[in-house]
């Protein structure tokens, strides 16, 4: 999915995140204010509490594309789910930032879990953390011409990250073919981290784009999900040794591993800082593009 200029973006926040002036949502509208204000003007979509937190922190002080929803217990979380499915683009959400606290328990609400749910269907971004949500505006941003933000180049030296790349039954191949259109910016990472068949299949990928000897061990296969490679991935992710996970989806089917899905999703957020996580095709193409772009600028 290409990004239209000046989108528009749904906005919340977990209560412990918005009631702190230095706390997760002033971190990322503080940091981010010049892509925000400057090169990408979105039009924020806050739900109550959210919106209310903006205002009462001084942050993005007259910024005039901010806009009020209802507080969640009055159906804001709801009605940024329906904009996220709506075929409307004058309604339409083009992304969610939608900042969760693991332990809040509204965050597996049944508008909390639908909301991410109808964003990867209608592949859109769902940014939950700190860290995705920077570095997607980010990229957003020097995709429309901004600089770069220089205190972020740490993170794009490749060579010195991680990245886990997961996939349901489903999405296996599509996995594939999209590890090999970006093959070249995935190879830049240090390691590369894979759940059970994934990971064996996407050793196979390499050694046909790298050779026998040099794609034989291209990622380190961990347990399937099912069998605790999801744990495992997201004991790398607590202890800061994997700071991105591309984990390609299946919304449209039941699983019996829900709780292993959930346990890397709560690992990210544990660590907002640190950690993202993008689940869908489309929005991982576009990462992987603007991401390529963005490297350049530190190489040039």
């Amino acid at each position: 999915m290409e990004i239209r200029k000046n989108l528009r973006i749904g906005l919340a926040a977990s209560r412990s995140h918005l009631q702190s002036p230095d706390g997760i949502l002033a971190r990322l509208l503080n940091d981010a204010k010049t892509a925000i204000t400057q090169h990408l003007q979105p039009e924020l979509i806050a739900i109550g509490g959210t919106y209310d937190a903006i205002r009462a922190h001084g942050l993005l002080e007259a910024y005039g594309h901010l806009h009020r929803f209802p507080n969640g217990r009055e159906g804001g979380l709801m009605k940024l789910v329906s904009r996220t499915a709506d075929p409307d683009p004058a309604r339409a959400l083009d992304a969610i930032i939608y900042l969760v606290d693991p332990t809040d328990q509204s965050s597996v609400f049944p508008e909390a879990v639908a909301l991410k749910r109808q964003a990867i269907i209608h592949g859109k971004p769902f940014l939950s953390t700190l860290a995705g949500a920077r570095e997607w505006l980010e990229l957003e941003a020097f995709e429309m011409g901004a600089v770069g933000d220089t205190t972020l180049d740490e993170t794009f030296f490749l060579e010195k990250e991680n990245v886990a790349l997961i996939a349901h039954d489903a999405k296996k191949q599509e996995m594939l073919m999209l590890v090999e259109r970006h093959f070249a910016v995935l190879d830049r990472f240090g390691q590369r981290f894979a759940t059970g068949t994934t990971g064996g299949l996407l050793n196979e990928l390499a050694r046909k784009i790298k050779g026998e000897d040099a794609g034989r061990n291209w990622v380190k296969p961990f347990l399937s999900g099912p069998m605790g490679g999801d744990a495992q991935i997201a004991e790398l992710v607590l202890d800061r040794q994997c700071r991105r996970i591309l984990f390609l989806e299946d919304p449209h089917v039941a699983r019996q591993h829900e709780a292993d899905i959930q346990l890397l999703e709560r690992a990210a957020r544990t660590v907002s800082e640190y950690a993202s996580c993008v689940s869908e095709a489309s929005c991982i193409e576009r990462w992987c593009r603007l991401l390529e772009k963005r490297i350049l600028k530190i190489s040039s």
